[in-house]
């Protein structure tokens, strides 16, 4: 009983400290103590102090298990076997749609990127070719720095200001999200719109981010909007696809829109399908993983139908995803069995500098948390980076003497000549003055021979510490290209080398496959992603040859690089203090049973509730649950009372909004009965308690709860273990789960924070600390 007490004081401290209400009177005639906001803001702190030993309660869980109530029961009872047949037709209706819509977004990114980076190249290009001759290319320096901060400024205003979860990647949050967990605004459609338009600012604006994190988010706001039949930021309902409104279904479809996300960014719909099946849903069939390929399948086609229009190749579909990496002729990339050691020993490598990236940007996002926390602070970090990347990188170009000889196949989009004779060009220019996409297509391809060892391990290392302080700025951007960017860079010059140590040479021919090696070694290093990421870069390269090599050098990244710390995206979810639920329970947890992990005492209903009594229940912000067992007391007896059903916030509430009370249905008998329809309509964005205004005669009203109630909640005994608990929470994605006796009574209740508060540290098990933050 000891671990009970302890949560109880920590609850009660976590109320004192955190409940800010709005000092607003309510309008349901019960008293709340007013707290000011305006205390709290005055003194806004300098220093904001985090502990990642905490665990948020402000994230709620998805629903994800229907509640199968009275009136669900009888809607579903008077569907016919047609109306199924409907339903289905209509989810691939959806799924198609969300395919067609993330591949237009994808080609509009596309273009824009490709108009603006264009156009920025070309003219700093005119202007160091004018200086070069003249003296005086600090000029060019000073206009290449501030056209890469002007993009930047804008694309970090609209996310600072307007919209501040559309930063980063977007990836952990549509992590957490198929995971269970209701991360505000996440979905939106204003999310959507800054994260496409800064996108574009900071790919277009010179930093070391790509543009293939954020379709993935991209995709999955297209699902959850086209889901619904109707947008609630514009405040337009077009009546179509009602029976999705839950969070059901939404999460299904979501998990299609972050698969044909990543189906977009790298033309790999099987990758796609496997990223929503390795890092998000909890709960699959296989009619929505075929759904979900079909959403891949037409994402990844429209972008290349598009594209080869705006091209002018119509019907050439030759580039299936944002990034291509161009074609490996399979002569010059079969490799040796004696190669298989060197790969792994990439691998080692790449674990061992993801693990030193990791660690770089977790230290580096705890200092931004604490002290950069101001929108107007956040946007002049964004423009400091962006200067300084260019001031790196032409530095770098201006120092490197590495001239190649421009072919007369030469593939660089933007050659610059600067201090090299008349037809060479500088080859750090290509791998700096370029937009990284173009900047990994050569270092995969280039002939050998066109890269100076010194002129790679130049720049893995700057774009190395460029990528890692980039990553977590307050921009909307990824960390897929830059870690392929560095990765082809180290592996190039592995390559390079393997073929200097040994004389002839001629065996290591072609360091394009060290660098295509390196790139997976190091992109797994930093994510930690292994089958999906295997068959996105099989995909992504056209070549099943390079299956193996790629699967054990992601392997032994992951391995190597678990062994010092998570992945980027696992260690920006824990920052973030969300309760996030892994695939399994800690191992070393048999020894909790449920009677110690569950929230007690339970605030319970009975099955005739008094209105007031309800009222206030959901109007004390200091217990804000969000599920409640409903009782039923056996006559004439004074036992206790035995659960009869679970009931949540969100129908209470929608129940107090139109009403229903039994003295009013007695009354008038004209009243319409509440139909699924109602709880429809109001989800996702329930009105709060202090919106609905109950009077004095109504408080004294009663409500039956009977109809509206899930009379089946899942439940489990209290001695049941820990991990049996985790399992069935986690399989069936629940969000409430009941803790009863021997004699059916309510002894507690276990929610996600309960299950997720336990992890494995360095000593065994740890547990997590509650805060309302």
């Amino acid at each position: 009983m000891a671990n009970i007490t302890k949560k109880v004081s920590w609850s009660s401290r976590a109320d004192e400290s955190g409940a800010t209400g709005e000092g607003t009177p309510l309008l349901n005639g019960s008293e709340l103590p007013k707290y000011s906001r305006q205390d709290s803001l005055r003194g806004r702190p300098k220093e904001i102090p985090h502990n990642e030993k905490l665990l948020s309660l402000k994230f709620e869980s998805l629903d994800y298990d229907n509640s199968e109530n009275q009136l669900f029961l009888e809607e579903e009872r008077r569907m016919s076997y047609m109306g199924f047949r409907c339903l289905e037709i209509s989810r691939w209706v959806v799924c198609g749609l969300i395919g067609f819509m993330t591949g237009l977004i994808a080609c509009f990114i596309d273009i824009v990127v490709e108009k603006l980076a264009g156009v920025k190249y070309q003219v700093v290009k005119q202007n160091i070719e004018k200086f070069t001759e003249v003296g005086g290319l600090s000029i060019s320096l000073i206009l290449w720095a501030v056209l890469n901060s002007a993009f930047v400024m804008v694309g970090a205003i609209i996310v600072a200001f307007f919209e501040p979860i559309a930063a980063g990647s977007g990836i952990p949050q549509i992590k957490c999200y198929l995971n269970g967990v209701k991360i505000p605004r996440v979905v939106r459609l204003k999310t959507l719109v800054v994260k496409v338009g800064g996108v574009i600012c900071s790919v277009a604006g010179g930093l070391a981010v790509g543009k293939e994190g954020p379709m993935i988010h991209s995709g999955a706001v297209v699902a959850a909007g086209v889901s619904q039949g109707r947008s609630t930021s514009l405040k337009k309902d077009f009546k179509i696809f009602e029976y999705f409104r839950r969070d059901t279904e939404k999460r299904d479809f979501v998990s299609a829109g972050a698969a044909a996300g990543v189906s977009a960014a790298f033309g790999a719909p099987v990758g796609g399908v496997l990223f929503s099946l390795e890092e998000g849903a909890s709960f699959w069939n296989q009619m929505l993983t075929w759904r979900i390929f079909f959403a891949s399948m037409i994402s990844t086609f429209t972008l290349n139908f598009f594209l080869s229009i705006y091209n002018n190749k119509t019907g050439d579909l030759s580039s299936p995803g944002l990034i291509n990496f161009g074609r490996f002729e399979s002569d010059s990339v079969a490799y040796n069995l004696y190669e298989i050691p060197l790969f792994i020993a990439m691998g080692a490598i790449g674990g061992l500098l993801g693990a030193l990236f990791n660690i770089l940007n977790y230290w580096l996002t705890i200092f931004r948390i604490r002290y950069v926390h101001r929108p107007c602070l956040q946007v002049m970090e964004a423009m400091l980076v962006a200067a300084v990347t260019a001031t790196v990188s032409f530095a770098m170009i201006y120092f490197s003497n590495d001239c190649q000889p421009l072919g007369p196949d030469h593939a660089e989009e933007y050659p610059l000549q600067l201090f090299c004779a008349d037809g060479e060009y500088n080859s750090m220019a290509t791998a700096f003055f370029n937009t990284p996409e173009r900047s990994v297509r050569s270092l995969f391809h280039n002939q050998p021979g066109t890269y100076n060892p010194l002129t790679l391990g130049m720049f893995t290392l700057t774009y190395f510490f460029l990528a890692c302080w980039t990553y977590g700025l307050t921009v909307s951007a990824g960390v897929f290209i830059p870690s392929l960017l560095i990765g082809a860079a180290w592996g190039r010059l592995f390559g390079i080398l393997l073929a200097s140590i040994t004389s002839s040479g001629s065996i290591w021919a072609d360091p394009g496959k060290y660098a295509l090696i390196g790139a997976a070694a190091q992109l797994g290093g930093i994510v930690r992603m292994t089958l999906s990421l295997t068959v996105i870069m099989v995909e992504a390269t056209g070549n099943v040859t390079y299956g193996l090599p790629i699967m054990l050098v992601l392997m032994t990244a992951k391995i190597v690089g678990d062994y010092f710390v998570e992945g980027l995206y696992d260690i920006h979810i824990k920052l973030q203090s969300v309760p996030f639920l892994h695939w399994e329970a800690p191992a070393t947890s048999h020894w909790l049973t449920a009677r110690e992990v569950m929230s007690s005492p339970v605030t319970c209903f009975n099955r005739i509730e008094k209105v007031g009594t309800i009222v206030d229940v959901l109007s004390n912000t200091s217990t804000n649950h969000n599920g409640f067992p409903v009782v039923v007391h056996v006559a004439g007896s004074d036992e206790p009372a035995k659960l009869c059903g679970l009931i949540l916030r969100s129908q209470l509430i929608v129940l107090l909004k139109h009403k229903v009370f039994v003295e009013l249905a007695r009354s008038r008998l004209t009243q319409r009965k509440l139909q699924l329809k109602d709880f429809r309509d109001a989800y996702p964005r329930f009105p709060p308690i202090q919106s609905i205004h109950v009077s004095q005669d109504e408080r004294e009203c009663m409500m039956d709860l009977t109809e509206f109630m899930n009379p089946t909640p899942y439940t489990v005994p209290q001695e049941t273990s820990l991990p049996r608990v985790f399992k069935l929470f986690r399989a069936l994605g629940l969000r409430h789960l009941v803790v009863v006796d021997d004699e059916n009574k309510v002894v507690g209740l276990v929610t996600r924070k309960d299950l997720a508060r336990y992890h494995l540290g360095k000593h065994g098990l740890e547990e997590l600390q509650l805060a309302q933050t």
